[in-house]
């Protein structure tokens, strides 16, 4: 087998150890479905992590550019899936730097080794949190 080949598995064997850890880092601990409503009313689903702390569950917008943050802007409430059921729940914008220092936080202690993982390959400095406040159970 001749050099070029040799990189050339080498760089598929490595892609793929790659991306059978992002899969096992996104999906291996508790993932949330998240079911807004854009502008029209159509439903948009976004699966994420979440945290809870006594106040209320946090999730993270990655980017404020996301879609389903702006169906939040527009439409605060929204439906969880969590615990194999929907839940209604009203999301609330924390105010930056102190809302993204807390959701980052959160999911870190939360997902170890997945967060920081997932840390290396999306830039979350623009991230920003939601606390959702959800109706009880």
């Amino acid at each position: 087998m001749g050099t070029a080949r040799r990189i050339g598995v080498a760089g598929i064997l490595l892609g793929m150890v790659m991306g059978t850890l992002t899969l096992l880092a996104l999906e291996g601990g508790e993932v949330v479905i998240v079911r807004t409503r854009d502008k029209h009313g159509a439903a948009r689903e976004t699966r994420t992590w979440i945290a809870d702390r006594a106040e209320g569950s946090w999730i993270e917008v990655a980017s404020p550019t996301r879609p389903f943050f702006w169906d939040v802007l527009g439409n605060p409430d929204l439906e969880l899936w969590r615990g194999g059921r929907w839940q209604r729940c009203r999301a609330l914008v924390a105010a930056n730097p102190e809302g993204h220092e807390r959701v980052r936080w959160l999911l870190a202690q939360k997902y170890g080794w997945r967060d920081r993982w997932i840390g290396m390959l999306v830039d979350t400095s623009k991230s920003v949190a939601l606390r959702l406040a959800c109706e009880a159970s």
